[in-house]
């Protein structure tokens, strides 16, 4: 999965819940699916950004 994959997802997943046709039996799902694409999504920001820094120093060096 790419990240922009993720998040296009957890927008969809959003626009779900906050719609007026979002039932209670589904908000447990869609709560749980949304956890897991934001874990992804953080653990992808952190690794690129530490991927980032090693190539910023690398440059200093």
């Amino acid at each position: 999965m790419t990240y922009a994959k993720a998040m296009a997802e957890l927008e969809g997943i959003v626009a779900k819940m906050q719609s007026d046709n979002c039932d209670i039996d589904s908000l447990a799902g869609y709560t749980t699916r949304a956890l897991q694409l934001l874990k992804y999504c953080k653990e992808k920001l952190f690794t690129t950004d530490q991927e980032v820094k090693k190539c910023l120093e690398a440059l200093d060096s």
